[in-house]
């Protein structure tokens, strides 16, 4: 057995808001001692807008907008900066996307073109390699949030002895954690997948799939990671 297939505020400046208020009154001069004179609407605004402690304006970064006092320093609140997307991520206009909650999905056979599952009960199995040598079963979830999945239960594991297509298959008792999620765009599906699953054999692995023959551990999807994209 050689691998698991077998196995994102604005800053408002004292001396800005202190020169833009020396515009107005500037302006303000030169229109009462030339009454035909007229700053240019645009920037007449603009300065009275700065100039105004109660004047509000918006700003938008990644797409995120928030309203903000001209005069405010206070700082804007980290997850308000958050906004979610499609495939139940969230991006942060500051720093890298993450997922929303448990949105996190595993790609049956390391394949995010198959069937993706939460938090499954894999009954009836589910598999983690594309060959169908190593699958989960009976599995019972105590973690299921953004960053990790632990679950126990039993994984049936092909001895590929003489070859994977006659081997004998084993059921051991298992705990898995998988790891690292990547966003993926795959068939006009945008979705978080898990790529690393590390496994714990509470009653060790019989001899057959020891040494040489040992499944890989933890194995990476690199496939799937391959694929991480923030999806435009």
């Amino acid at each position: 057995m050689t691998s698991l297939t077998r196995a994102l505020h604005p800053v408002v400046f004292p001396a800005a808001v202190a020169i833009a208020a020396s515009a107005v009154a500037l302006t303000a001069a030169c229109q009462s001692s030339s009454p035909s004179s007229s700053a240019p609407a645009s920037t007449t605004s603009a300065a009275a807008a700065t100039a105004a402690p109660s004047a509000a304006s918006t700003a938008s970064v990644g797409g995120v907008s928030a309203t903000v006092s001209a005069g405010a320093a206070a700082p804007v609140s980290p997850a308000s900066s958050y906004a979610t997307v499609a495939g139940g991520a969230v991006v942060n206009p500051g720093g890298p996307m993450k997922p929303a909650g448990s949105a996190v999905y595993l790609a049956e056979g390391g394949d995010v073109g198959g069937t993706a599952v939460h938090e499954p009960s894999c009954a009836a199995g589910c598999p983690l390699s594309g060959d169908g040598t190593a699958q989960l079963s009976a599995m019972t979830w105590s973690t299921w949030t953004g960053t990790e999945a632990v679950g126990s239960g039993t994984e049936k594991i092909d001895g590929c002895t003489p070859n994977c297509a006659t081997g004998k298959l084993y059921a051991v008792k298992v705990t898995v954690t998988f790891t690292k999620p990547v966003h993926v765009c795959a068939a006009g599906v945008s979705r978080w997948y898990w790529t690393q699953a590390s496994f714990t054999w509470p009653n060790s692995l019989p001899a057959a799939l020891k040494g040489a023959s040992a499944p890989t551990n933890p194995f990476t999807y690199s496939e799937i990671a391959s694929q991480s994209t923030s999806c435009g």
